[in-house]
């Protein structure tokens, strides 16, 4: 099948499917006489994959990391479980920013309870502060899991 037709199967985009074949995390495609990629079912089986995994939020690192896993079936799957459990850290750390991030949101809300002028909006004179709220979650990947 031609690059069109499989993104359509997969439900993703063109440029997407060129970009994961660049990275490496699904095989170059035969080309025909008239240089069109030609993909196949092996293809296709790759973009489900990685896309399941992309709708978890995991990194490009970590799916490469997966297919690398995955084309050792005999192996254990103890570093899979590993990589799983870390992922799983790394979401709740995301989650507790989250959380942080919504009570500062509320609490800065409340200083403008009544609308008045934006002169007196004390929500500007909350981001105005020397202070800020809490600080911001630069690092939303764990640490070497997620190209950090």
């Amino acid at each position: 099948m031609k690059i069109g037709q499989l993104a359509k199967r997969t439900e993703c985009q063109v440029e997407t499917i060129r970009y994961w074949e660049k990275e490496g995390l699904i095989p170059a495609p035969y080309r025909s006489e008239g240089n069109y990629r030609i993909y196949n079912d092996q293809h296709l089986s790759r973009i489900l994959f990685i896309r399941n995994c992309r709708s978890l939020d995991m990194s490009l690192h970590e799916i490469r990391t997966l297919l690398a896993l995955k084309d050792q079936p005999s192996e254990s799957c103890h570093d899979i479980n590993d990589l799983v459990d870390s992922h799983i850290e790394h979401v709740v750390k995301r989650i507790q920013a989250l959380t942080s991030l919504e009570q500062d949101l509320r609490s800065l809300r409340q200083r403008c309870e009544t609308e008045s002028d934006i002169e007196h909006c004390g929500i500007l004179e909350g981001l105005s502060s020397e202070k800020p709220h809490t600080e911001p979650d630069t690092d939303t990947h764990i640490s070497g899991l997620h190209g950090h």
